[in-house]
């Protein structure tokens, strides 16, 4: 089976270098401000209960924003939705330091842009997932999803660095409070800035209005995103937080040495998209996606009976310099075989269901953590992915992308 969704392109290459320096910006930010916040809410006397709760809010606020702008994009200009979305970074940077009860932080956490997990959610992530799609030729979407997922890590990964800025801010006199607000300000700076950005980007429609977000590719879209699902909630088995904490228990571990194993391990990860693009034209989209996370995962069940630190976190550098490369692959799978008009649906539909799975698994991952065996959580998410792997080969090994019809 195969489907050819290519329409005119709606933008140049300059339009993509402007998603580009958008998508950069934004990692940058969100880098920053997930590590912001709870430090933010702990100076204000807030408990670890109510980060949580916070957190959660986000979470769900996201998902919902993000399928809502799936479903209405179609018939709407993406770049007048974009700026909505650049809009609303700009004034969740301004709201954080400016509320102070609890109700209010949750709900500008909820109605906000501000993601509390790891990966690239939010309302615009459907909208530039369509516009690079309709923007690059069939033979060059992988690879520029590749280097949109680079940008994004890369950027996240200095945003990271960045939160150590109200530390320094500290030793020039300025306490820490303020400069957390001025991270703040700092984020809704970056939001303007990507507004900016957008504003240069063509109008464009999804394509007709008359069409339904999800059509032909209904079935396959939600049997894509079923299978995400399996993938997501095993990949919250070892959240980062919960892998520091391993870390931590099981090989005592020091704050400092965390923070550089995950720099290298998020640096890793970020190389490997390119070498996923390169892959993908040479074995498949679903191949790559395949027969790279296996390995990660097989990596993943061996670290848990690593007898020493090395060696655990050499297993677990490897499963990072493979275990991402699904990520460029699986999104241009996503918009190679749904129709140009169903791409932004399909972006949101198959992005909200993996962010609300993996926000079950912690739970249970924190509770076996606390057993005689403490690597039960990799394992557990080791042998999911392996499952959710096999399933994808078999269920869409035979559905090509237009690049591989050639």
């Amino acid at each position: 089976m195969s489907i050819s969704t290519k329409p005119p392109p709606v933008a140049t290459g300059t339009g993509i270098s402007r998603l580009y320096l958008a998508r950069g910006l934004r990692g940058f930010g969100d880098g920053f401000a997930i590590i912001i916040l709870p430090a933010y809410m702990t100076a204000h006397g807030f408990d670890a209960v109510a980060v949580g709760i916070v957190a959660t809010a986000s979470l769900f606020g996201t998902a919902l924003l993000t399928l809502v702008t799936g479903l209405i994009a179609p018939r709407h200009d993406m770049r007048a939705l974009m700026l909505v979305g650049a809009g609303l970074m700009v004034l969740t940077g301004i709201a954080f330091p400016n509320v102070e009860h609890l109700a209010l932080i949750s709900l500008v956490g909820f109605v906000g842009t501000i993601n509390p997990s790891a990966g690239d959610l939010g309302m615009l992530v459907p909208l530039e997932h369509a516009m690079l799609a309709r923007s690059a030729s069939d033979r060059e979407r992988t690879r520029v999803f590749a280097r949109y997922s680079l940008i994004g890590s890369l950027s996240a990964a200095a945003g990271s660095l960045a939160s150590s800025l109200p530390d320094f801010l500290g030793s020039a006199g300025i306490d820490n409070v303020s400069a957390l607000r001025w991270m703040f300000y700092a984020y809704a700076a970056l939001g303007l800035a990507s507004a900016v950005l957008y504003s240069g980007l063509p109008r464009a429609h999804a394509e007709e209005k008359r069409h339904a977000p999800l059509a032909a590719s209904r079935s396959m879209v939600y049997r894509l995103a079923a299978l995400f699902c399996i993938d997501s909630f095993a990949g919250g088995f070892i959240a980062q937080s919960l892998l520091v904490l391993w870390l931590f228990e099981r090989f005592d571990l020091s704050l400092s040495a965390a923070g550089v194993f995950f720099f290298w391990s998020s640096t890793l990860s970020a190389f490997s998209y390119p070498v996923a693009a390169w892959l993908a034209k040479r074995i498949g989209l679903v191949n790559t996606m395949v027969f790279t996370h296996i390995p990660s995962s097989v990596f993943l069940i061996l670290a848990a009976f690593a007898p020493n630190l090395y060696v655990a976190l050499g297993l677990l550098l490897l499963r990072a310099a493979l275990s991402q490369m699904d990520v460029p692959t699986r999104t241009s799978y996503v918009m190679a075989v749904v129709t140009p008009a169903e791409r932004p649906a399909a972006a949101s539909v198959t992005t909200v269901p993996r962010s609300l799975a993996s926000a079950v698994s912690p739970v249970i991952a924190g509770a076996l953590l606390a057993t005689s065996f403490s690597g039960l959580p990799l394992i557990l998410c080791g042998g999911l992915k392996i499952v959710y792997d096999l399933a994808l080969l078999f269920t869409f090994r035979h559905i090509k992308p237009p690049e591989e019809q050639l």
